[in-house]
């Protein structure tokens, strides 16, 4: 079986419901995933926006999910470290945990990566995607993806939240 990435709340290339988006609750949406590649022994997320004004922008940095996770359920806690162990990076907010897609304008395109690592990471809480990555050299035993879309119903007012 190949490791597969899926949520109930999305398809693959779909729109994400504005529940977890900034014109909804902002909450992270609930992920599931299949068995992971042989030897696992942590997992990584890294949700970001590739079609951000700015260039790429960090919506979600989690890591050291325990081995036997197999969901994220919905409205994970925007904590440092959760109580699995498992630690969230800071994000493009500048604060950890999930931030929804909050688009200045038109569709953009949000990846969720999730990695199955031979090891856990000795990453404090509040990594950054880039330490995250960093850390991941030679751990990565196979990546799974799911990318939904998001536009917003109506235009935002003032400045948008991706601009620096």
């Amino acid at each position: 079986m190949t490791f597969a990435l899926t949520s109930p709340a999305f398809a693959q290339g779909q729109p994400i419901p504005a529940r977890y988006t900034c014109d909804g609750e902002d909450v992270s949406p609930p992920l599931a995933w299949t068995e992971p590649p042989a030897g696992t022994q942590s997992f990584a997320l890294i949700s970001d926006d590739p079609d951000a004004p700015a260039g790429t922008w960090v919506h979600w940095v989690l890591y050291n999910l325990p081995v036997d996770a197999r969901t994220l359920s919905e409205g994970v806690p925007p904590t440092p470290e959760l109580p699995d162990g498992a630690r969230q990076g800071v994000t493009d907010f500048q604060r950890p945990g999930y931030g929804g897609p909050c688009p200045p304008g038109g569709t953009h395109r949000y990846f969720f990566k999730l990695y199955a690592l031979k090891s856990r990471l000795e990453l404090p809480p509040r990594a950054t995607k880039v330490q995250l990555e960093a850390a991941m050299q030679g751990c990565i035993l196979g990546m799974t993806e799911l990318m939904g879309t998001y536009r917003r119903r109506r235009a935002s007012s003032g400045g948008s939240l991706h601009q620096p």
